[in-house]
C-alpha cells in the first residue's frame, strides 16, 4: 500500500493536473458537435502557461480583496479533494475535516470572494457578473443543500465515502426512486454551477456574460489562478457526481500504487462521459433569455424535494 499521506497528495494532484484536460475535452468537442475543428484538448494548459507569464495589471480602485480572491478560490479548490472520494473509496488522514455539506460550503467560499472582487474593482461589467451570479445562487445553493440532505437521509450519514459504499453494495438503493431523483437534481445543478446552461457564454458578449464579467478586470497570474480554480471546481463537481452518486465504482480499495493509477484512469473516463453528456445538453438547446434561469433550477429543487419525500415513505 502507498502511505495514506501520499494517496491524499495524489488525490489533490489529480484534481490540480487533470482539471484542464477535462476542460480541454469539453471545449474541443463542443466545437466538433457544431462541425468546427475545435482547439486541442491541451489548449487550457497552454492558456494557463501564457497567463502565468504575462504582466500583472491591477485597477487603481482595487483593494486587498482583489488580490485575495484568486488565492482564496484556488486554495478552496485544493481543499475539497481532501474530503471527497477522488481515487480511493476509503477516508484518508484529512478526510474527517468535514462532511459532504462542509465540502459544498468550501466550494461556495471561492465564489463569494470572486463576487466581492468583481464589485471591488468598480467595473460595471464586474457588477453585472456578480449580480447575475448571486441571482443564480439564490435558487442553486438551497437546491444543492437539499440534494445533500437527500443524500444524507438515504445513506443515514453525511460522509461521501459511506454513500459510495452503500450504492456499490446495495443495488436496490442504487435503483431506488430516491437515488434516481437525486441524480437528476444534481445533474441540473451541474449545468448551472459549471456554466453550461444556455444563458451562459464563455465569450465577451455583454448580454450573456456571467463568469467572464466577474473576472474581466483580472490579468496575468491572477487571471490564471482564477481560470485554473474554475476548471478545478468543474472537475470536483463532476467527481462528486460520478464517485458519490452516478458511477461509484472504479475507486482504489487497497491503496496500492497500481490501484490508484488505475482509479485515476477510470476517473478520467468517467469525467469524459459526463463532459459528453454536458456537451449534448448544452448544444441541443437554443439560447435562452436570462430570466429563464429559474426554470431548470426550479425543476432541480422539486426533484430534490421529491427525493426526500420518496426516502421518507420508502
Amino acid at each position: 500500500m502507498l502511505p495514506e499521506v501520499l494517496a491524499q497528495i495524489a488525490q489533490v494532484l489529480a484534481v490540480l493536473i487533470l482539471a484542464p484536460l477535462i476542460q480541454g475535452f469539453i471545449l474541443r468537442y463542443e466545437e466538433r458537435v457544431q462541425r468546427a475543428r475545435g482547439p486541442s484538448v491541451l489548449q487550457p494548459y497552454r492558456d494557463l502557461w501564457k497567463q502565468f507569464h504575462k504582466q500583472l495589471v491591477i485597477p487603481e480602485t482595487a483593494s486587498w480583496v482583489f488580490w485575495a480572491a484568486p488565492i482564496v478560490a484556488f486554495t478552496a479548490m485544493l481543499t475539497v479533494p481532501l474530503l471527497i472520494p477522488v481515487l480511493t473509496n476509503y477516508p484518508l488522514p484529512l478526510s474527517d475535516m468535514g462532511d459532504i455539506l462542509g465540502g459544498g460550503l468550501i466550494l461556495t467560499v471561492g465564489t463569494f470572494f470572486i463576487n466581492l472582487a468583481a464589485l471591488d474593482s468598480g467595473s460595471a461589467y464586474g457588477g453585472i457578473g456578480a449580480s447575475r451570479t448571486v441571482m443564480l445562487s439564490i435558487l442553486a445553493e438551497p437546491t444543492l443543500i437539499l440534494v445533500f440532505v437527500g443524500i444524507t437521509l438515504m445513506a443515514k450519514a453525511m460522509l461521501p465515502f459511506v454513500v459510495n459504499h452503500l450504492l456499490v453494495a446495495d443495488s436496490a438503493v442504487y435503483w431506488s426512486p430516491t437515488h434516481l431523483l437525486l441524480v437528476l437534481a444534481f445533474f441540473i445543478l451541474l449545468l448551472v454551477e459549471t456554466d453550461k446552461l444556455p444563458i451562459h457564454s464563455s465569450t465577451h458578449i455583454e448580454v450573456y456574460m456571467i463568469e467572464e464579467a466577474r473576472i474581466l478586470e483580472y490579468s496575468g497570474p491572477l487571471l490564471g489562478l482564477l481560470k485554473w480554480a474554475s476548471m478545478m471546481k468543474q472537475f470536483i463537481l463532476y467527481t462528486i457526481f460520478c464517485n458519490v452518486l452516478l458511477l461509484p465504482w472504479g475507486l482504489s480499495v487497497h491503496g496500492t500504487a497500481l490501484g490508484i493509477f488505475a482509479a485515476m484512469v477510470v476517473l478520467v473516463l468517467k469525467l469524459f462521459l459526463i463532459g459528453a453528456a454536458m456537451i449534448v445538453v448544452q448544444t441541443s438547446q437554443s439560447r435562452l433569455r436570462f430570466y429563464r434561469y429559474q426554470e431548470p433550477l426550479a425543476a432541480s429543487f422539486l426533484l430534490a424535494i421529491l427525493a426526500i419525500i420518496a426516502n421518507q415513505i420508502r
